[in-house]
């Protein structure tokens, strides 16, 4: 058998077996073909970035860019999802410090507070920016075609209608839309349409369409007002989550002195004397020399009291009457039984008419001693319930009493050089002081200090405006025809707009008189075209307005109220649609609520309306002190006047002016009395002196409301079996915090009076008529007085105005 040589260049088979050929591998193997699919995002390889490892970079730009604070679950998640979304080049390309850049700015747009906490609005952002990443970058919006960058930003996650300010032609600033419904999620450009890189050029606004300052002039309902809640743990105002509702479960009720209590808490603590220095030494050293007291004050809870018998504490709470029938101060911690025969005020005079009001339902500031019950069973005479949450036992003899002292608008909101407090938070809806209030306010100098614009920066306030007295439209027109020639910006008209409750049955004040009595306001000013045309017409209802007038039968209703309805007001309607045929100039006339606001320019001006008889409501509830201080005449303890100093002593009215303890007797001569032709001093004197002449005893009483109403921060400081109000409306709509530039009070039980304190000007236009008449001198007939005040809207100050009619 012949053996077969295999050859030596010979290919192994690749089957043995079968002796198959394996072909021969080619010298360069083909390229292989192109993929059916082509992904357009690039991979991006996913990391695990510790949280310490992004800190420095969250940290410059969320606290030292945005004025932001991070907490640990915070900055988890951004470098769960930086390190996810961005990869390995979140340092070197910059995509991590432009996902934490949009964050910041959508957080703050979203309404987010100072301390970014890792809850359902950075999960919603965090969203957002997931849609819009494009290879580890942030790229197009999903819901848009505008591109987010790092110059504006106004995506928000849960705006589906989002776009690009930039894109849409929004360049500076640009008439707000003061017809739109709701509330956006920005938080400070929510109405004013503001471009965050604007400049002194772009302040060249077009002639035609924002010259007349009427145009920034916005009317906020209380039942349209934001409304936020206190956050304790974060120290920072937050918006309610919860829809507002007529019939709000139990648990908002006593919501209501929580919230009232933080916000006075708060801001007492962010006053100078009570705050612990630093410095000690040199602390006290410049109080000393500024005048003040070289001690910081401490505030007690009322459950510490336990054990401390004989000692000294300075207590904050609400005053209220025990179900024993004695006074009790309450705060969060507990109640005790007070005893005021001892106490004298922090502020006022020592007699009666210089003295703010004490009513149950103020927070107020107690000073003196604790007495202890060593019976045990407590003096309160509620039994043993002493401890946390309940009545300690024995009693507080307090020996000073006042009200917190108020804080000044731009210390609240952190304008100017004060820095701090809560400038980012829109509490009107119409732009925060730190987005849009400087930008606000060189408009506001653009267009009212102009020579031509001095009427049109005026505001006319007239309250108790009874429709069916022929004399009050007699006095109307009078005012009318005053500034025909020079139309105002504002008519402020406040009710009662029927001298009795309307609805309650009777024949005079049926729906039809109530009807008619505003038809014959609309005939009234059909004679006025100009003023129809020129000027906007505010109405604010009073009690005898309905349809709270029909169960009321002319007390004190439910606040805040709605306005008038509209099937009372068709025929002024149809006057101001006949006044604006052909014509380029349009008034218009707004049905508000009782109270509302009204926002000029923004936060640069904000105009805070209630008609209220609240200074008859003080007399009626108020308590009295110091008995036993009045008879024996001791002297004043050393904390009393060490409170006085917590008040600016630069404010317009000091706590301690000494006032007469008498009003002028009836039969005075006009030179004696507080005329309405007269306009009142806006700057009253601080110190009464020789040259300083006696105030007038409607002057003085317009101090005592004013020191008793603006330390409270509520229009409302009543228990709510006094004075009722809409649960989930009071912390908001009915508060004072910050202080509004403005408090227009009407109440017609007080004189006309226009008074400034802390920079608050505080205005009662009193009645458009007072009732009766005097003679205007012999051979001149009788006639009536017609008062009203004429507010500035430049100097944000007003001057009572006054003519005689008839």
């Amino acid at each position: 058998m012949e053996t077969l040589k295999r050859p030596l260049d010979a290919v192994l088979s690749s089957s043995p077996a079968f002796g198959t050929p394996l072909h021969p591998i080619p010298a360069q193997r083909p390229p292989p073909p192109a993929p059916a699919f082509k992904p357009a995002i690039p991979t991006i390889l996913p990391i695990i970035l510790p949280p310490a490892t992004l800190r420095p970079l969250a940290f410059r730009t969320f606290t030292k860019k945005h004025s932001l604070t991070l907490n640990a679950s915070a900055l988890q998640g951004l470098a769960t999802f930086i390190g996810r979304h961005c990869g390995t080049g979140w340092r070197e390309e910059g995509t991590g410090e432009k996902v934490l850049e949009e964050s910041a700015r959508l957080w703050k747009a979203e309404g987010g507070a100072v301390i970014v906490d890792d809850g359902e609005r950075l999960r919603g952002i965090l969203k957002t920016l997931e849609g819009c990443m494009s290879g580890g970058r942030v790229g197009l919006v999903r819901k848009g075609s505008s591109n987010i960058s790092r110059q504006s930003s106004f995506a928000f996650a849960n705006n589906d209608n989002a776009t690009d300010l930039t894109k849409a032609g929004m360049r500076g600033l640009r008439r707000p839309s003061l017809g739109s419904e709701g509330r956006t999620s920005s938080f400070g450009l929510s109405k004013l349409h503001v471009d965050d890189t604007a400049n002194d050029e772009q302040d060249d606004i077009d002639e035609e369409t924002t010259n007349d300052p009427r145009a920034w002039l916005k009317v906020v309902s209380a039942f349209d007002q934001p409304r936020f809640s206190y956050d304790v743990e974060k120290k920072h105002f937050v918006p309610a989550t919860t829809k507002a509702s007529p019939f709000p479960p139990p648990s908002h009720k006593t919501a209501i002195f929580r919230e009232r209590y933080n916000i006075i808490h708060q801001r007492l603590l962010r006053n100078e004397a009570f705050q612990a220095p630093s410095f000690s030494a040199a602390l006290q050293k410049s109080r000393k020399d500024r005048g003040g007291t070289a001690t910081n004050y401490k505030i007690t809870p009322v459950a510490n009291l336990l054990g401390r018998g004989g000692s000294s504490h300075l207590l904050l709470g609400q005053l209220i009457v025990a179900p024993t029938g004695t006074l009790a101060l309450n705060d969060p911690s507990g109640s005790i039984s007070i005893s005021l025969e001892h106490a004298t005020p922090f502020q006022g005079g020592t007699d009666e008419n210089g003295q703010p009001y004490f009513c149950p339902g103020m927070i107020v500031l107690v000073d003196g001693v604790y007495e202890e019950d060593w019976g045990g069973a407590g003096s309160s005479g509620l039994g043993n319930t002493g401890g946390v949450g309940g009545t300690i036992g024995g009693r507080f003899i307090g020996f000073g009493i006042g009200g917190p002292p108020v804080e000044k608008r731009d210390a609240s909101l952190g304008a100017g050089e004060s820095g701090g407090g809560f400038g980012w938070t829109d509490f009107l809806g119409t732009g925060s002081e730190r987005a849009v209030g400087i930008r606000m306010r060189r408009l506001e100098r653009r267009l009212l200090t102009a020579p031509e614009k001095e009427d049109r920066r005026k505001m006319v306030v007239m309250s108790e405006v009874t429709l069916n007295e022929p004399a009050t439209l007699l006095a109307l027109r009078k005012v009318l025809s005053l500034y025909t020639s020079s139309p105002p910006m504002t008519f402020l008209l406040m009710g009662n707009f029927l001298s009795a409750a309307a609805l309650t049955g009777t024949r005079d004040t049926d729906s039809i008189a109530y009807k008619e009595a505003f038809n014959e306001l609309a005939a009234l000013l059909s004679d006025f075209p100009s003023l129809l045309r020129n000027s906007t017409f505010v109405f604010v209802p009073g009690d005898n307005d309905p349809w709270a007038s029909a169960f009321s039968a002319g007390a004190s209703t439910l606040i805040p109220r709605d306005g008038v309805p509209d099937l009372f007001t068709s025929r002024i309607k149809r006057a101001f649609a006949n006044a604006k045929e052909g014509a380029e100039a349009k008034g218009e006339a707004i049905w508000t609520s009782s109270p509302a606001r009204l926002s000029l320019f923004g936060p640069a001006h904000e105009v805070c309306v209630f008609r209220d008889d609240i200074s008859g409501r003080f007399r009626r509830s108020a308590v009295r002190i110091g008995q036993a201080t009045k008879k024996d005449s001791p002297q004043p303890p050393p904390a009393e006047a060490a409170l006085t100093a917590l008040n600016d002593p630069d404010g317009d009215i000091v706590m301690s002016d000494a006032l007469p303890s008498s009003p002028p007797a009836e039969d005075a001569s006009p030179s004696n009395t507080n005329q309405v032709d007269d306009p009142i001093p806006i700057d009253p004197p601080i110190l009464p002196s020789a040259e300083t002449p006696a105030e007038s005893y409607a002057t003085q009483q317009a101090k005592k409301l004013i020191l008793t109403l603006l330390p409270q921060s509520t229009l409302s400081p009543f228990p709510l079996s006094l004075r009722p109000t809409h649960w989930d409306y009071t912390p908001s709509a009915l508060g004072l915090y910050p202080l509004p530039h403005t408090l227009v009070l009407a109440d017609a039980e007080m004189e006309a009076f226009a008074l400034v304190f802390e920079g608050c000007c505080v205005v009662n236009p009193g009645r458009l008529v007072e009732s009766g008449g005097r003679g205007r001198g012999q051979g001149q007939g009788r006639g009536k007085k017609v008062g009203w005040v004429e507010y500035d809207g430049w100097t944000k100050r007003g001057m009572v105005r006054g003519e005689w009619v008839g």
